[in-house]
């Protein structure tokens, strides 16, 4: 089993685990974390949440952000300096649309979050640009999702 440093299974879903974590995904979700696309900017349900908590990947559970790396971009998504671990979040050469970019994956599902720019503001100087329908916030103090089962908090 690998883990992260902070102590997550990142054991990628089994087929079955899989089918039933894309089975609970409505269409837009679909679209965004299984077909890399993109949500429209200024619609996302997460872009002006404020409150303490953890952004984790929609599909399977694994978080990836939390609030205090959140900040406003200006861009229309929810921009975050850096993951809650560099373990959970996969970073691959994207060239759609004529451009060069870093998509951001989850490190456990394969699923698209959005890409990072190096563009952002200190200390890291990224901008992880990420589609509000990639994520489930948990506010601090809620127990994390655990659509897989395997039994970490």
């Amino acid at each position: 089993m690998a883990r992260s440093q902070s102590g997550f299974d990142l054991t990628p879903p089994t087929a079955q685990q899989r089918e039933m974590l894309v089975h609970s995904l409505n269409a837009e979700e679909r679209r965004v974390l299984l077909n890399h696309g993109t949500e429209a900017p200024f619609c996302g349900g997460l872009l002006n949440q404020k409150q303490s908590g953890r952004y984790c990947c929609r599909l399977c559970g694994l978080p990836l952000f939390r609030h205090d790396a959140k900040f406003d971009s200006g861009t229309g998504w929810p921009s975050f300096t850096a993951p809650i671990d560099p373990g959970h979040v996969i970073g691959v050469e994207d060239l759609s649309y004529g451009m060069r970019r870093v998509e951001t994956r989850c490190a456990r599902c394969d699923s698209h979050q959005g890409h990072v720019f190096p563009d952002g503001p200190r200390p890291t100087g990224l901008r992880y640009c990420i589609n509000s329908v990639s994520l489930a916030f948990v506010p601090d103090g809620e127990v994390l999702p655990d659509p897989l089962a395997r039994g970490e908090s």
